[in-house]
């Protein structure tokens, strides 16, 4: 993660803004550097990417944050996109929401009542998702997993990234029985969920919104981590908020220890 400096935000950003007063860095992952700005006008998220993938994934999520716009899910505004195309960087401006990722807050919370309700709100946000109905713009005419394949299949080829050539083949040979697909966040862990007080006050990264299979939303959703879904009250709890339970072991493995691994 590089710090964001306020001569290298892009002029239709800084604009915007107006006077900035403060930038703050959270902990994050390793695909963008992100920055807390206070502004004359609030408090915003800035979001730079840099590189070939990482751009590409930004100019995603925004094109998915802006056809989600008008449903009722908590997910960010977009104020600004920018792309520099010279640089080879993507920037963009989004709303800001009080919280902490679902992993700090189950890492931290002592109260097991208290976990498994915020556990519970987790399965019941992605169940409002999985019932959204997905926008025309997510829609595309390939087959969802198939469109998956291949981009792993690019990834391997172009990227450092996890899977291996024999497992792509594995996962091609053994594609699993297909589901109605619905609306799909496409990498819904719990460090992509924002929670306050245990209800969730927003959902990020939305790279992967897609018309795609829920079982891979809900196979990301419960892996175990420290602290979190090491039990099975924990996955049960989950699934009571989500409604049901739409997956199995093999499902499981095929996204998680499979698919995930090429992205």
């Amino acid at each position: 993660m590089t710090p964001i400096s306020l001569d290298e935000i892009p002029y239709e950003i800084t604009d915007f803004l107006g006077n900035v007063k403060d930038i703050r860095f959270p902990r994050q992952g390793h695909t963008s550097d992100v920055g807390i700005i206070q502004s004359e006008r609030g408090y915003f998220v800035l979001k730079r990417t840099k590189g070939e993938q990482y751009c590409s994934w930004l100019s995603k999520e925004i094109h998915v944050l802006n056809c989600l716009a008008p449903t009722k899910l908590p997910i960010p505004t977009v104020f600004q996109f920018v792309e520099q195309q010279t640089e080879n960087q993507a920037w963009a401006l989004m709303e800001f929401f009080e919280g902490e990722t679902l992993r700090q807050a189950l890492g931290n919370e002592k109260n097991m009542n208290k976990k498994l309700e915020t556990i519970f709100n987790f399965g019941a946000i992605l169940s409002q998702i999985h019932s959204t109905p997905c926008p025309k713009g997510l829609i595309r005419d390939s087959v969802w997993l198939d469109e998956m394949l291949r981009q792993a299949e690019v990834n391997l080829n172009n990227f450092k990234i996890d899977g291996t050539a024999d497992l792509l083949e594995i996962l091609k040979d053994n594609k699993l029985t297909p589901i109605e697909n619905t609306l799909i966040h496409g990498d819904f862990t719990i460090d992509n969920v924002l929670v306050r007080d245990g209800e969730i006050t927003s959902i990020i990264d939305w790279s992967g919104g897609a018309l795609g299979d829920p079982r891979y939303d809900v196979a990301l959703a419960i892996r175990s981590k420290p602290n979190v879904f090491e039990n099975e009250t924990e996955v049960r709890t989950f699934f009571e908020g989500y409604g049901m339970r739409i997956i199995g072991e093999r499902e499981y493995k095929y996204f998680v220890d499979g698919l995930y691994e090429f992205f």
